[in-house]
């Protein structure tokens, strides 16, 4: 996945200005995005501050982590039941 030129600091002190009263074109003008960008950061970190998004950080990597223990989990069982099916 492609990783963006904005960390997450960056991305809300910008939607802190949109919020602030600044016109989103001039916006986006300013720091080189795009109108689509700036509406998914809004979408992702909207009403959000710093600490939340530390927050959202560490419980999607506990998310990854949960869904890789499970997948393991999930392929033993398979093995299992299929070396048990062959006796």
């Amino acid at each position: 996945m492609k990783t963006s030129r904005y960390t997450e600091a960056q991305i809300i002190a910008i939607l802190r200005q949109a919020e602030g009263g600044v016109p989103v074109a001039e916006l986006c003008r300013e720091h080189g995005m795009s109108d689509a960008s700036f509406y998914k950061w809004r979408a992702k970190y909207g009403g959000m501050d710093a600490s939340m998004v530390g927050q959202m950080k560490a419980i999607e990597d506990e998310n990854r982590r949960l869904k890789r223990m499970y997948a393991d989990l999930s392929m033993q069982n398979d093995l299992l039941k299929e070396a048990l099916g062959k006796k």
